[in-house]
């Protein structure tokens, strides 16, 4: 009997339509991830951000402004019965005032402090986002699973040092979470933060318009991009008498 090659070309391609997807790099997840958010061009325009909202936490819903100067500046304001409370910082100093935690006037943060924080004068809050220029590394963690939904798990070490890991949803490439270790009182706590509700903004670039922290969910209302931000926003100021 003439041998025949069907069985054989059939057994080849079923392993190969079985066979693992060759796993992406770091450097492809990351390029898709900046692609999926608007672009490296369209951030590198970005030179301010003004987002404002409502955070809800212990029940109490209160208005949230963020103000980012890229590199130079950043002011978190809350107000809570009429109290104004922020945390400022810039390359060199920070500030805080929390008058629903007993404080009478603004305090410096500590050096320790401004040296962690530092990321947060990155207008695009986003660590991925021209990376390397940043002094960022990146590397791939493999695939996990955030509530159900796929994702690839980044570690990224910031310039400082500080670690955080990132989750990108695996069918848009969008961050869903970002876990990071603090220390709080001594003690280690691993922090994380969950974003949703991504929309395309006139500028170009794709935010995230829910933000869930530990200190309590944030609801986006607006971001206003590129308008000019008054150097005083980076100052203290003494509390109305």
């Amino acid at each position: 009997m003439k041998k025949t090659m069907f069985p054989a070309l059939i057994a080849g391609m079923m392993l190969a339509s079985f066979a693992p997807a060759k796993a992406q790099t770091a450097e492809e997840i990351v390029k898709k991830h900046v692609d999926a958010v608007g672009g490296l061009d369209a951030w590198k325009k970005i030179t301010s951000m003004k987002l404002s909202g409502s955070m809800h936490a212990a029940g109490v819903e209160f208005p949230v402004t963020i103000t980012t100067l890229n590199g130079k500046g950043y002011r978190m304001e809350f107000s809570i019965n009429g109290m104004a409370n922020y945390m400022i910082l810039t390359p060199t100093e920070g500030w805080m005032y929390f008058p629903i935690q007993g404080q009478t006037k603004p305090e410096p943060a500590t050096p320790e402090m401004v040296k962690e924080e530092q990321d947060q004068l990155d207008v695009s809050m986003d660590p991925l986002i021209d990376y390397a220029a940043k002094g960022n590394t990146v590397s791939s963690l493999g695939k996990d699973q955030v509530e159900g939904t796929e994702c690839h798990k980044l570690k990224v070490v910031h310039k400082n040092g500080k670690e955080e890991t990132m989750y990108i949803d695996a069918s848009n490439y969008y961050c869903i979470r970002v876990t990071e270790k603090t220390k709080a009182n001594g003690k280690e706590m691993e922090s994380v933060s969950n974003f949703s509700n991504y929309q395309k903004l006139p500028e170009g670039i794709t935010f995230p318009m829910s933000i869930d922290s530990d200190g309590g969910p944030i609801t986006l209302k607006s971001v206003e991009v590129n308008k000019p931000i008054d150097d005083n926003t980076f100052k203290p100021t003494e509390p109305k008498k």
